[in-house]
């Protein structure tokens, strides 16, 4: 069973910078697309970016480009994926939640199965 663990999220003002992470753990992860989504209540998971295994395909949704970059570090033993997070706006709240699937650098949820409990970022003045 593969387990994903974020974390990082906080209370960031705007124009403010946070980076999130995701460590895996409980079988390889090495050949999966990493990805991150996130959610606000009530609402759809929405994709932010995906990162396939040799990092050499990266997609971003049309609201982070620019702002937002993923990278993500290989081991024999676990993966870590990073969001870095560059001039927060009120609308980036939501909880990010780290996903592993088998696609390439996919942006549908359904693509994706396994999922991280998610991390709260708030961004507030």
């Amino acid at each position: 069973q593969g387990q994903l663990l974020e974390s990082g999220g906080a209370l960031v003002q705007p124009g403010g910078s946070l980076k999130l992470s995701c460590v895996t753990s409980g079988r390889s992860f090495i050949t999966h697309t990493m990805a991150w989504f996130r959610q606000d209540p009530g609402k759809e998971r929405e994709f932010v970016a995906s990162i396939i295994w040799s990092s050499l395909t990266k997609r971003y949704s049309d609201s982070v480009k620019g702002r937002f970059a993923i990278s993500r570090d290989n081991t024999e033993t676990s993966v870590t994926v990073y969001l870095q997070m560059n001039d927060l706006k009120t609308d980036d709240t939501s909880v990010y939640y780290c996903a592993a699937g088998r696609s390439t650098a996919s942006t549908e949820e359904s693509d994706y199965t396994y999922w991280g409990q998610g991390t709260q970022v708030t961004v507030a003045s």
